[in-house]
């Protein structure tokens, strides 16, 4: 259970006014080593990459152990609040950043709409489609290549220009914290990783959440088979997670 549970109300309200809200304590140590130990036990499959950077993709596919980490208590509420309560998940990627790696320049991750800035300056409150929650699994200073994120850039209403790296006056910040944390953000949040400049391997966790009518991001697409071993295992919340949902129009 979280460590300081944030009340969902106070959760949406930072969504839509900072573009992303920090969950302390989302996992406790012992579901830390576990989550770390899976991915140290993966193998590359299909677009899976390992390198300076290993980044594995669905990882919720490979054991029922990963399930617990699609729907832990004091994110999923935030989640469905966000995106509706038959929101589902798009993805569920582990990675580890060694020694040496560049992270990713000043980006977002999806723009649903580009609407006018005087609009989006005006109060007018930005709908949420898309969210990833970042789950670190190490404690992150500032050479251990931590997040960086500009507050309030996800109603810039457009994605960040080549070398544009403030936005209203206001400049990145690193996301500083401890094993078992989370950063839950919009995907409109303009944001950039940061360079390993520690001896230190940096683990992380990610589950995107999207909105029903978002399509999920299973790869490899045509070939792509649930194991039946997760199914089995999953709880109707994760089911539905995963896509089983009752029927509705586009069904």
């Amino acid at each position: 259970m979280a460590e300081e549970v944030l009340p969902v109300g106070e959760a949406l309200r930072g969504l839509h006014d900072d573009g992303f809200i920090p969950l302390r304590g989302l996992l406790d140590a012992a579901q830390v080593a576990e989550v770390r130990a899976l991915i140290d036990a993966l193998k590359p499959i299909h677009w899976d990459y390992e390198g300076l950077v290993d980044h594995y993709k669905c990882v919720f596919n490979r054991s029922p152990r990963w399930l617990p980490y699609l729907d832990p208590p004091g994110l999923i509420e935030i989640a469905e609040a966000a995106l509706g309560a038959d929101c589902h998940v798009i993805g569920q990627t582990a990675w580890r950043c060694h020694p040496g790696f560049i992270g990713a320049e000043m980006h977002l991750d999806y723009l649903p709409m580009a609407l006018p800035a005087e609009l989006l300056a005006s109060g007018f409150e930005l709908p949420m489609f898309l969210c990833t929650a970042q789950i670190y699994l190490d404690d992150i200073d500032a050479d251990l290549c931590p997040t960086r994120v500009i507050p309030g850039s996800h109603r810039a209403g457009h994605a960040p220009w080549p070398d544009e790296e403030s936005w209203c006056g206001r400049t990145a910040e690193p996301v500083l914290c401890q094993a078992g944390d989370c950063l839950l953000f919009r995907s409109e949040l303009w944001h950039s990783g940061s360079r390993n400049l520690s001896p230190r391997t940096r683990y992380l966790l990610q589950v995107h959440y999207g909105r029903r009518m978002v399509a999920q991001k299973f790869s490899p697409y045509l070939d792509w088979r649930f194991n039946p071993e997760v199914l089995v295992a999953c709880t109707p919340r994760q089911r539905r997670l995963l896509g089983d949902h009752q029927a509705a129009e586009y069904d």
